[in-house]
């Protein structure tokens, strides 16, 4: 049999039955047959849902284009964050951090800086899981976190995150700058406790506790009264495992990382904890002697520089601390507040998470010690 024949034969079968199954759907129709209204309700549904997809700019399972927005990021644009002039202000494996200036108000002709954290494609989670994750981030506001305004997804993957710029910086660069000595207690209290409520908030104040994940100096922002605002908080759920497990080695290499974390996925509010307590100790420290300076040796047990802890131990806290943040002027420190903050602050980074107290606890004690 030819090829041109085979086709005729073929064609001479498929038209009727094609014919005869377009009468049975429309019988089926018309009489209001319960499978057809099954079938209806499904496209129905699916039609639904991919506008609600294209509405929001994304499509599981895609890496469609597109932008969310959050409160305080209504009048953004893809176009006016992408075409944004910015500059470098940090980096690290799975991303880059942004300070760029885009335009506001109806005419555009004033601009804010914004801080924009760039994740690379081959490190972010893929976007119909990461998505659903980001919108609840987006949702979180408190006045001591940094809070989430926009996400952008590109054509390759990258996602694009907008965030509020602070003008003071981060935490790590006013510890670097250094402080005078007279303001240095009632400047670390402040500070101490604003992290605590922006962590018990994360902690205990949502319908379920996020994780910080990655709490560390740099990623504390200060505004220019010494308000603490905790950013990146959840970041390592919106990576791939490959990229979220280099930055708890990261986080281990700078000190950070409590000892009974082995990976990125196992992380808790003790672990948080852990972390504070570097922070907390961080800003006790005299400033030639930080936890992360390779040249002072860590105490496996504490955590914490040999030589500080030591001085402490023995009761020199005039020694450890320096005499300016002991004056008992009005607002100073004494002795025994400044042992019970290190107590505290040991506390936190006890190598057994047990033994660590619950963040509700520590804000309870700073309140305290800082009255």
């Amino acid at each position: 049999m030819s090829e041109h024949l085979q086709t005729n034969v073929i064609l001479a079968i498929a038209t009727p039955l094609s014919l005869l199954l377009c009468l049975f759907f429309l019988y089926l129709y018309h009489y209001n047959h319960p499978f057809c209204k099954r079938l209806t309700r499904h496209f129905r549904k699916r039609c639904t849902d991919l506008a609600s997809s294209l509405e929001s700019g994304m499509m599981y399972g895609t890496e469609t284009e597109g932008l969310i927005t959050f409160s305080g990021g209504e009048n953004l644009t893809v176009g006016n964050i992408l075409e944004a002039p910015g500059e470098v202000v940090g980096k690290s494996g799975h991303s880059t951090l942004y300070r760029a200036s885009i335009p506001v108000g109806p005419t555009g002709t004033s601009s804010a800086s914004v801080l924009l954290r760039f994740i690379r494609p081959g490190c972010a989670g893929r976007s119909e899981e990461i998505i659903p994750i980001v919108r609840m981030l987006g949702t979180i506001r408190h006045p001591n976190l940094v809070p989430l305004r926009a996400l952008y997804v590109g054509p390759r993957g990258e996602k694009l995150l907008v965030h509020p710029f602070y003008v003071a910086g981060t935490l790590a660069r006013f510890l670097r700058e250094g402080v005078d000595e007279t303001q240095k207690w009632d400047i670390t209290c402040k500070i101490s406790i604003g992290i605590a409520r922006g962590l018990d908030h994360l902690h205990n104040g949502l319908s379920k506790p996020v994780i910080h994940g990655n709490l560390k100096a740099n990623n504390i922002l200060l505004d220019s009264n010494f308000q603490p605002r905790l950013s990146d908080f959840g970041l390592h759920l919106l990576l791939n495992p490959t990229a979220s497990q280099e930055m708890l080695e990261s986080a281990a290499s700078t000190g950070y990382k409590p000892p009974e974390l082995m990976k990125m996925k196992d992380v808790s509010t003790k672990s948080d904890i852990f972390s504070f307590g570097v922070v907390l100790l961080e800003m006790l420290s005299p400033k030639e002697e930080s936890v992360r300076d390779g040249s002072v040796l860590a105490s496996e047990e504490l955590h914490v520089p040999t030589n500080f802890k030591d001085l402490v131990l023995e009761r020199k806290i005039s020694d450890a601390f320096g005499t300016g943040i002991l004056t008992k002027n009005k607002g100073g420190a004494n002795e025994e507040r400044m042992q019970m903050l290190f107590r505290l602050t040991t506390a936190c980074c006890s190598p057994s998470p047990v033994l660590r107290p619950d963040i509700k606890g520590v804000l309870r004690q700073l309140e305290e010690i800082c009255r």
